[in-house]
């Protein structure tokens, strides 16, 4: 009888193998990348200074804060040509998450959200379905003012959504792979 019971766990056993030894591709799960650090670059159109905007989180979830800086105020009424540069800090060299992204463009969505209608952002790059990404924009400026500037990155957003297409982030869904919020002054 004993000989009986170890011969079925020796055969349950070797179903277990073969059902996990198929000719399949394993499945690959697309690691979430480290992203510790978010740089926006604002060069103005006819003139003035560039404006760079970053948010630095070397530790992550760590205890310490991300470092936030500005490094000064945007004109005026003054489009500014905008670029994201997002990274992970954490290797040497670090890695350019922004080129994943880009790889990746049909899965991911920037906004961007002003408040006291300091100013607005206009996607200028588009991923291979004409759809926003969010890589390269356009900030317009209003009048003198402080507010706040928030950047999202939606992953896997719904890109056909109401809204979304122009920067509505209500309808987007998805999951948030990163926020970060500026303090910025126009003057």
């Amino acid at each position: 009888m004993k000989t009986i019971k170890n011969i079925v766990i020796l055969v349950y056993i070797a179903s277990i193998f073969a059902a996990c030894s198929n000719n399949e591709d394993p499945i690959v799960i697309n690691e979430e990348e480290v992203i510790t650090t978010v740089r926006a670059t604002l060069i103005p159109q006819n003139g003035g200074a560039t404006i760079i905007l970053e948010s630095k989180d070397l530790d992550g979830d760590g205890p310490n804060e991300p470092v936030i800086t500005v490094s000064g105020a945007l004109d005026k009424n003054k489009t500014f040509a905008a670029t994201l540069e997002i990274l992970n800090e954490t290797e040497s060299p670090a890695d350019n998450v922004t080129l994943e992204i880009l790889e990746e463009a049909v899965d991911h969505q920037f906004f961007f959200s002003f408040t006291n209608n300091i100013a607005t952002a206009t996607y200028t790059d588009q991923d291979s379905n004409g759809n926003p990404v969010g890589v390269k924009f356009n900030v317009l400026t209003g009048s003198a003012g402080a507010g706040t500037f928030t950047i999202i990155l939606r992953h896997e957003p719904n890109k056909s959504a109401t809204g979304v297409i122009t920067g509505d982030i209500t309808n987007a869904g998805g999951a948030t792979d990163l926020q970060v919020t500026f303090d910025i002054t126009v003057i």
